[in-house]
């Protein structure tokens, strides 16, 4: 009996001889020419075919990527499940107050910076960091060569006005009695009247020194006081903030190593945004709250208005005095400015929940393209007021938003993101 393997092979041979034979009928040349262009086509179609295939779903995967990075979908169900609510923004306003982010500095105006006019050594400290002082008293006490010879030359301009005036004195008597001459009396003024004017650059020479007026009359030779001392005082009422000085130092005219800074009146640099700039003037009312003094507000008034914006963060700079009464304000603090504009803003108006943080960016979510999808959209806030903030830029009245679910939305978004970047 034939094996059934022989019998396959049988077939497979009968098989290729009739192909041979119709082949053969064909024509050899215009069957081989058919066979080449059956192939040639075949494999054209293959690779046009893997091509678009593989452009249609790296364009179908980049797309899904992008909505998926942007976007959430969700199922009507699912929806209803996470109490999802879009509405029309309507136009309001919180109030006439705008509230912006502000940080706290010195008042330039009541700073002071204080040195010696004239080289000097520093003798003894009187008043060190943090210590209060009155306008006039003194700080340090200093000792300086230059200004002992000064105050020496005032003392001998002095005694040598004080001779010369005698002498005038005497001639004017003895020419009314007829004993002296003209000539004689016009001498003795004339020198009278130099002594006195040597002696008034000397003492205005003194004052360039910082020396009072008082200073200057209580010059006396022979006093326990060496000429060559003085003091530095301060120029207004305030704390000791700066003190680069110890004893034994030499200062020179051009070092102000003492600073003095009155902290009643503190600056405060508000950062506004360009849409307020019609609802901003100066004279308007700031009431200032910081992070670190919950509770608490410090009231003052806007004193300039920039009149351009900061090119990196599009703000622009608003300057209030603000009242620093017990001294609770500190150059560096930061917090919230709320500006009394007096003025209503028409805005579109959001519910607080509404607005969520996403990579540091406000945003609220407004519906996609699609059924079910919803996309974060970055705003910018103004003030709030039972509940409600007001929009100051990134979407106007009118438009539709998200005031509910808007957090599981975030979370939605943000778990998609992660689920994105573990897939790649």
């Amino acid at each position: 009996m034939e094996s059934p393997t022989m019998k396959n092979l049988t077939i497979l041979t009968l098989t290729g001889l009739l192909l041979g034979s119709l082949l053969t009928g064909c024509g050899s040349n215009s069957g081989s020419q058919a066979h080449t262009q059956t192939e040639q086509h075949q494999q054209e179609s293959q690779n046009s075919g893997e091509t678009e295939q593989h452009t249609e779903e790296a364009g179908q995967h980049n797309e899904e990527s992008g909505q998926h990075a942007r976007e959430v979908h969700l199922t009507q169900q699912q929806e209803g499940n996470l109490g999802i609510k879009v509405e029309t923004l309507s136009e309001g306003s919180a109030s006439s107050t705008i509230s912006r982010p502000a940080s706290v500095g010195y008042d330039l105006d009541q700073i002071a910076k204080v040195g010696p006019r004239i080289e000097a050594k520093v003798v003894e400290v009187i008043k060190d960091l943090g210590e209060r002082v009155k306008k006039d008293e003194p700080i340090a006490l200093m000792s300086s060569v230059g200004l002992g010879k000064a105050k020496a030359e005032y003392i001998r301009l002095r005694a040598r006005l004080k001779a010369e005036e005698a002498r005038y004195k005497r001639e004017q008597s003895l020419y009314d009695q007829e004993i002296s001459s003209q000539a004689e009396l016009l001498d003795a003024e004339a020198n009278y009247q130099e002594a006195k004017a040597e002696l008034n650059s000397a003492a205005e020479a003194l004052r360039l020194y910082g020396l009072s007026r008082k200073d200057i009359e209580n010059i006396q030779a022979g006093s326990d006081e060496p000429l060559s001392h003085f003091y530095l005082t301060s120029p207004l009422d305030g704390v000791i903030q700066e003190r680069d000085i110890s004893p034994g130092q030499t200062i020179s005219p051009s070092e102000t190593p003492i600073r003095v800074a009155n902290l009643s009146k503190m600056w405060v640099m508000i950062d506004a945004y360009e849409q307020d700039i019609r609802y901003l003037d100066k004279g308007q009312n700031v009431s200032l709250s910081v992070r670190s003094i919950p509770g608490e507000t410090f009231e003052g008034k806007t004193d300039w208005v920039s009149y351009s914006l900061e090119k990196q963060t599009r703000t622009m700079p608003v300057r209030a005095v603000v009242e620093n009464p017990n001294r609770k304000l500190r150059a560096g603090m930061f917090g919230t400015a709320r500006i009394s504009t007096g003025k209503e803003r028409n805005v579109a108006m959001i519910p607080i929940d509404a607005v969520q943080t996403i990579e540091g960016e406000q945003v609220v979510f407004v519906p996609g393209n699609e059924n079910g999808s919803y996309k974060p959209v970055e705003v910018m806030l103004g003030s709030e007021n039972e509940g409600y903030v007001e929009i100051a830029s990134g979407l106007k009245p009118g438009q539709q938003a998200v005031i509910a679910g808007a957090f599981d939305l975030k979370s939605a978004l943000t778990a998609q993101g992660r689920s994105a970047s573990h897939g790649h």
